[in-house]
């Protein structure tokens, strides 16, 4: 109980401190809207909302949706073979270094306003999280239970498929919760960059119109979005590893 009480009394707390910053005036009202203002920016406009946040979470989740595949992919081969891992794993390091802001300008100078860049800068944000995580499960095995399949004719796809996968996958869905808050975020980046639709693009509107009652109710809305894909990843999670009993 305590458990729900205790962030629902914390949020609370935030939002009665705003709503007396805004009205005793400490910051102007053109600075911080109050509360009220951006819940009724937020249902005025809610429809056109909703469709934007669509096109953000869609782009999201295509390209989590690839960069799973390629992380696992690349993990597996990473932990099957030493060479690849000695020499690639540094280069995944390196990626990391560089924000994706930087990203962002050449993917759309490269691929134009479409879809494609929002979906690569994405890719490449969550691929990390994703691949070192699994690798890092895939590692984690007892290395006297691939003995143990080795000796009983197991070849290395049964032991990947049999042992290893199964082994990592709460490293797996621990990386893939980093990569689904990452994926958002990504998105509404590549759209500050240019496209007709988005959340990142209703934000550029209005923020050059001086909306910040709108800009807060988008970024209210990017968190419930954000929210809502972790709750996905979370029930997935859940789904595949009964076991667990989480």
């Amino acid at each position: 109980m305590k458990r729900k009480v205790y962030p629902f009394l914390f949020i609370l707390t935030i939002i009665l401190s705003w709503q007396v910053l805004c009205v005793s005036q400490i910051v102007p009202p053109f600075m911080l809207p109050t509360p009220y203002s951006v819940v009724s920016a937020f249902f005025g406009d809610f429809s056109l909302l909703f469709e934007h946040g669509c096109i953000t979470f869609g782009t999201a989740v295509l390209g989590l949706f690839l960069s799973i595949i390629f992380g696992v992919f690349t993990a597996a081969v990473m932990d099957r073979f030493e060479f690849l891992y000695l020499a690639a794993y540094p280069v995944l390091v390196l990626t990391q270094t560089v924000p994706a802001i930087a990203i962002a300008p050449l993917l759309v100078l490269w691929m134009g306003f479409g879809i494609a860049p929002k979906v690569v800068l994405i890719f490449i944000t969550c691929f990390f999280p994703i691949s070192v995580n699994t690798l890092s499960g895939l590692r984690s095995v007892d290395p006297d239970i691939i003995d143990l399949m080795r000796s009983m004719g197991a070849s290395p796809f049964e032991i990947l498929t049999r042992v290893k996968l199964k082994a990592s996958m709460e490293s797996f869905f621990a990386g893939l919760k980093l990569a689904g808050a990452y994926s958002i975020i990504s998105a509404v980046i590549a759209e500050w960059l240019g496209g007709n639709r988005g959340l990142g693009v209703y934000m550029t509107r209005v923020r050059r119109a001086y909306a910040f009652d709108k800009m807060f109710a988008v970024i209210i809305l990017i968190s419930l979005v954000s929210l809502l894909l972790m709750k996905l990843i979370d029930i997935v999670h859940k789904k595949s590893m009964p076991w667990k009993g989480i």
